[in-house]
């Protein structure tokens, strides 16, 4: 994946209905936190991305564990 199939493919996961943003914006955002991350130290660069990584993983994980549980729900409402 290049930088620009990475633009497109946030963008994509970004356009939703509560947050119209187009793929324009959506460069535009990731290319100045690239100019910020650009100009930070190697160390706190890594630690940042370290960080978002972790927060994106915990998100995800959420995300799952929400989706596990209003299917269990489903599951208790139906033997009613």
């Amino acid at each position: 994946m290049n930088l620009n199939q990475f633009y497109n493919e946030v963008s994509r996961h970004t356009d939703t209905a509560g947050s119209q943003i187009n793929v324009t914006e959506t460069k535009r955002v990731l290319a100045v936190a690239f100019q910020h991350l650009a100009h930070m130290p190697a160390a706190q660069c890594a630690d940042i991305i370290s960080k978002g990584l972790a927060a994106g993983a915990k998100k995800k994980m959420t995300k799952k564990k929400a989706a596990k549980r209003k299917t269990a729900k489903k599951k208790v409402t139906r033997k009613k």
